[in-house]
Formats: C-alpha cells, structure tokens, sequence
C-alpha cells in the first residue's frame, strides 16, 4: 500500500475512534468488493424507503449481516463519516449494532447478524412458527425502551427513526433490533431536537411521529398483518367504537387462544395513546414505555 494512502487511512480511522463523548469502537472498512458479493449484486433486498435500501449480506466465512446503504450522505464525506462515528458509539441491546462501514459507487454501513430475520418475515412467511404472546410483547417493550435511549439518552439525541416490521430485526433469541436509525433528517441536514427534558422533547412533532410508529407497530403485533403504508385499516380499528366487540376477530389467528386478555386490552391502550400522538404530540416515549413496563407482566423464563 501506498505509505501516502497507509497514512490517510490511518488518520481516518484514528478520527472515527475520537468523539466528544470518549472513544468508540472499532468500526471496520469493508472491501465494496467483498460487500457486493456478499449481498448477491445489491438484490438481497430485506427492505426499502426514502432513505435506502437495505441488504441481506452472506460474507464467506459464514457471516451473516445487514448491509444499509446511507443515501442522504451521497454529496459530502464528512457527514457519512460523522453518521459512521455516532452509529458506532450507540449501543443498547435493542438497536442493531454498527460493525463498520464501506464506500464505493454506494456509501454502506454493515450492522450485526440477523440471525432470524425481520418481523415482517415471521408475519408473512408461512414457514416459520408463529411468534408466540410473550415474544410479541417482549418486541413492544424492547422497541419502546431503545426509543427511550435514543431521544433521551443519546447525546446528540436521534432525530431520524424508522418503525416497521420490515426493519425491526430479530435475533437467535428473537431479541427485538432496531435498524434503522441516524442523524440526518430526509433531506440531509442536521437537526438538534430539544434535549432538557421529556415535555419539551415530545412536543416536536417528528418525536410525535416516531411514537405514532410504535403504536402501528403494536397493532401489527396484535393482528399479525403487517401494514407498510401507516396502517390505516388498522388505526381505523382501534380508533372505532366497536372495538371490545371485534377483538376477537382482528387477533392473530396464529395465537389461537394462547394470550393474556387482560395484557391484550393494556395493550390496546397503549396503542391508542401512541396513535393520538401523531396529531397531538403530548406522550414522552418514556412514559408510553414506563406505562407497558407496569401494565403488561412479562414472565421470566
């Protein structure tokens, strides 16, 4: 290698390893080569949206990750690599962890295994045995306590946040991940959320959205359909004045009768309550997850 290009690398990866917070991990550079052939050419699609797509990458050896391509980083380095060093210092055992980075024709960021897939995959494919009631509440309260972490307890909190079933990863024990968070707002710039405390935070209307989100995501959860286009049917259901009369018809036959009526109905709740923040942005995401904490017991095994 050139001794010029050794240094340079050298110096990138040192100012990767430094922030304000204290050092980081070590994040890795993957080959683009070794990438594009781990994820079959760019078509092992597990999702997409405005901000990129996102592959299934098999690297030889065995490895199994998820590859996300970082759009919004497209015009300028600095902040692909600034993306790079705050992903690399989130750690919370409910979001997907950074395990480093590649640049090509694409910008990528590699995250850990996916050992059983997204959530969406246990909905729709017909193949894998059904998510049991305490797996599903387990994934509402892992996603609603790494939400916590990123608004409250990341320093610069996370602004960008997306919930779905496409990209909430499961892992070998069916722990809940989140993929798909970030910095950058849609169109690329900065934005410093209010930060002094949960009141002020939540009255931000993208914090708002965020938690509107999770309240599709329980309805998903509860019904087993997975809705990628806001849910609509879904909130309709349980905005309706129906809705104690037609439980018993919109839960997942998957369940059978195999789930706690009274968590069921705790649950309902919550959803509604995160549902109502999308026009009227009053709930902290800490209080919807202090709220699941007490109202639905999950047994330890």
């Amino acid at each position: 290698m050139d001794p010029m290009i050794r240094k340079l690398r050298f110096r990138l990866l040192a100012w990767l390893h430094r922030s304000r917070s204290g050092p980081i991990l070590f994040v890795k550079k993957f080959s683009y080569k070794d990438v594009k052939r781990a994820t079959d050419g760019f078509h092992r699609i597990v999702y997409s949206n405005s901000h990129g797509a996102a592959y299934k990458a098999n690297f030889e050896g065995g490895e199994v990750a998820l590859v996300k391509e970082a759009r919004a980083f497209d015009e300028g380095k600095e902040s692909f690599y600034r993306e790079v060093q705050f992903l690399g210092r989130l750690h919370h055992r409910h979001l997907l962890s950074l395990r480093g980075f590649s640049t090509g024709q694409k910008r990528l960021l590699v995250f850990d295994n996916i050992e059983n897939g997204s959530l969406k995959e246990h909905f729709n494919d017909p193949l894998r045995t059904p998510l049991n009631w305490k797996a599903r509440l387990q994934i509402a309260v892992g996603v609603a306590a790494a939400l916590e972490y990123l608004l409250l307890f990341s320093n610069p909190p996370v602004y960008h946040v997306s919930i779905s079933s496409s990209n909430i990863m499961l892992d070998e024990n069916f722990t809940a991940k989140l993929s798909d968070v970030g910095l950058l707002s849609s169109i690329g710039t900065y934005v410093q959320m209010p930060h002094s405390s949960c009141s002020e935070e939540c009255m931000d209307q993208e914090c708002g959205n965020i938690v509107y989100q999770l309240g599709v995501l329980i309805l998903e959860l509860i019904t087993g359909q997975s809705s990628e286009k806001g849910g609509t049917d879904l909130i309709q259901w349980v905005q309706g004045s129906r809705l104690s009369s037609s439980i018993h018809m919109m839960i997942d036959p998957d369940l059978g009768n195999n789930y706690d009526a009274g968590e069921l109905k705790k649950l309902l709740v919550v959803a509604r309550l995160c549902i109502k923040s999308k026009s009227n942005p009053k709930f902290p995401v800490s209080q919807v997850f202090r709220f699941l904490q007490k109202k639905v017991h999950i047994p330890r095994d």
